[in-house]
C-alpha cells in the first residue's frame, strides 16, 4: 500500500461496515460494538498501521481529545506518577497529555493556559493552584493535589489532615512530646492544611507548647526546608521530632541538622509526606505518609471527562486516603 491506510481500508480488511469500523476503534463508541467485532476490527487497524485522522476527527466532532496539563515542578519526583495517572485515564476515553511545567511562575502558568487554549484543548487538570486563586474558564477544569479555599472548581487531593495527624501520634507513641513542624507554603493548600492538621493533632494530644514551634518554608523544596529547620532549630533547640512538610522538606532537614551535628534519629526524628520515589532509600530511611500518586491523576482525569460531558454539574471534591509508612527517620524519644 502506498498510500495511509484508510478507515475503508480496516473495515474491508476486518470484513465489516466503515462504520462500524469508525465505532470500534473509538473508545466512546466501543461499546456499541460487538466484543469479538471490535477485537477483529482493532487487529485488522494494527496490521495496517492505522491511525486515526485526529485533525479530521476535531473538524468533524469541534473537539481536540486533549487535555491540559499543568505542574509546578517536574523535578519534584510527586508529580510523574501523578501524571501518569492522569495519562492513562485519559487514555481510556481516547484522550491525550498535552503537558506543561511552570516551574512555579505564574507569568508562565499563563503563557503556557493560553497556548494551550489556543491549540483548542478540551479541558484542563491544574496541579498549580492557589488558595487565593478565583479559578474561572469557560473550559472545563479540574485542579490535582493542590486546590482552591472557594471549592467551585472540582479537585482530586490526599488527605493532608490525616495524614499529619499520623505522624503527630506516630511520634507521641515513641514518646516524644517536643515536636516541631517546618511547614510548605501557607498560600498553597497542601502547606496550609497540613499546618492546620499540625496545630489540631498537637492540641488535641495535649501538646499545646508546640504549636508556637512552628517554621513556614518558602517552598517546597529541599533547599528550603533546610533554611526553615535551621531557623525553626534556633528558636527551640529542645525539639525531639520535627514534622516535615513534604519529604523534599525533610531532606533538607536531614541536611540541616547535620550541619549542626545532630543525628537522625538519634537526637532527632524527622518525618516526610507523600512518599515520594526513592525516599526508602536515604540514609535513613525516611518514616513518611503515602499518598496514593497514581490514583489521584487517574481520579483527576475521570472527573475531568465527567466536566467536559456535564460542563455544569456541581464541583465535586475528591479527597483520597493516605497511609503512615514507618522507616528508620523515626525512633523512641531520648530522655
Amino acid at each position: 500500500m502506498n498510500r495511509p491506510p484508510t478507515i475503508k481500508d480496516v473495515a474491508e480488511r476486518a470484513g465489516v461496515h466503515a462504520a462500524t469500523a469508525s465505532r470500534a476503534l473509538n473508545p466512546a463508541t466501543r461499546g456499541m460494538v460487538n466484543a469479538r467485532t471490535a477485537s477483529r476490527v482493532a487487529e485488522a487497524a494494527r496490521a495496517l498501521g492505522y491511525a486515526p485522522n485526529s485533525a479530521a476527527r476535531s473538524l468533524r466532532t469541534r473537539t481536540s481529545s486533549v487535555a491540559g496539563v499543568i505542574i509546578p515542578d517536574l523535578r519534584n519526583p510527586v508529580f510523574p506518577p501523578i501524571v501518569r495517572g492522569i495519562e492513562d485515564g485519559l487514555r481510556d476515553a481516547g484522550y491525550m497529555a498535552l503537558v506543561g511545567n511552570t516551574d512555579g511562575d505564574p507569568d508562565r502558568e499563563r503563557e503556557l493556559v493560553t497556548a494551550m487554549r489556543g491549540r483548542q484543548i478540551d479541558g484542563f487538570i491544574l496541579a498549580t493552584s492557589r488558595r487565593s486563586d478565583e479559578l474561572t474558564s469557560s473550559v472545563p477544569t479540574v485542579l490535582v493535589n493542590r486546590r482552591t479555599d472557594n471549592g467551585g472548581i472540582p479537585s482530586v487531593t490526599a488527605d493532608n489532615a490525616a495524614g499529619i495527624h499520623l505522624l503527630v501520634r506516630h511520634l507521641t507513641d515513641l514518646g516524644h512530646t517536643r515536636i516541631g513542624h517546618v511547614a510548605g507554603p501557607r498560600d498553597l493548600s497542601t502547606g496550609w492544611e497540613r499546618y492546620r492538621g499540625y496545630l489540631d493533632a498537637t492540641t488535641s494530644l495535649g501538646l499545646e507548647a508546640a504549636t508556637d514551634a512552628v517554621e513556614f518554608a518558602g517552598a517546597f523544596t529541599e533547599t528550603a526546608g533546610h533554611a526553615a529547620t535551621l531557623r525553626l532549630l534556633a528558636a527551640h533547640p529542645s525539639l525531639t521530632a520535627v514534622l516535615a512538610g513534604n519529604d523534599l522538606i525533610a531532606l533538607g532537614c536531614y541536611s540541616a541538622l547535620a550541619e549542626l551535628g545532630r543525628t537522625v534519629p538519634g537526637d532527632v526524628s524527622v518525618t516526610g509526606f507523600n512518599d515520594m520515589p526513592f525516599v526508602d532509600r536515604q540514609r535513613p530511611s525516611l518514616t513518611t505518609v503515602r499518598i496514593p500518586h497514581y490514583d489521584i491523576g487517574r481520579e483527576a482525569a475521570r472527573l475531568l471527562l465527567e466536566r467536559i460531558a456535564s460542563p455544569t454539574a456541581p464541583a465535586k471534591r475528591v479527597v483520597l486516603p493516605v497511609e503512615l509508612v514507618r522507616r528508620d527517620s523515626t525512633a523512641a524519644a531520648q530522655s
